[in-house]
């Protein structure tokens, strides 16, 4: 098929399926539920229903007067790679509070939180990801492990070419868009 639709569902294909309960450690079956209209993992025991849902990745576009706060990534994926502070959403916390923890632990930034900037459905690997402004309160940083450096880059001097993920890259491409604009949006992207 054109536009890649046949590749969403091989990717998603691809991931590993749920072999037992949650609820009850019993064998699971897919099959569409009632009042369903998907497979689902269903538990031949208890019945009980599992979902997979999408993964929420949080971050920040952390700025310090006319620079960008990114970080050269420590850990695969894309290990070496430059990126903005970001990572897994942690039950238990707000998508603003869980931006602020990956900066502190990825940039060891401490940060004033603005306002939602992007939102990108990266659909392929059922992922969200959500970025946030920031402004750096100084420009002193004690990057966490999985960073090797945390560094101040102004628009001319982003490593365009070695950074590690479609995301930030498109992030900060409206960042500094609509910095020239003197105004800054809410961008929702898809990415297919």
């Amino acid at each position: 098929m054109k536009g890649g639709t046949t590749l969403v569902p091989m990717l998603l294909s691809m991931r590993p399926k749920i072999t037992h309960c949650r609820a009850c450690g019993t064998g699971v079956d897919y099959r569409v539920p009632p009042d369903d209209n998907r497979e689902r993992a269903m538990c031949a025991g208890c019945g009980h229903i599992q979902y997979e849902n999408p993964l929420n990745v949080v971050g920040t576009v952390p700025v310090w007067q006319d620079k960008v706060l990114l970080c050269r990534r420590n850990i695969e994926p894309r290990l070496g790679y430059w990126t903005l502070p970001a990572g897994f959403l942690e039950l238990g916390e707000s998508t603003a509070d869980g931006a602020r923890r990956e900066t502190d632990e990825e940039a060891g930034a401490r940060i004033e939180l603005g306002g939602l900037f992007s939102l990108l459905n990266v659909v392929q690997v059922g992922q969200v990801h959500l970025f946030y402004l920031a402004d750096l309160l100084d420009d002193r940083f004690d990057p966490g492990p999985e960073t090797q450096e945390a560094r101040l880059f102004a628009e001319d001097e982003i490593p365009w070419d070695d950074l590690a993920f479609r995301t930030v890259r498109l992030t900060l491409q409206r960042y500094f868009d609509d910095r020239r604009a003197g105004r800054f949006g809410l961008h929702c992207i898809d990415i297919r």
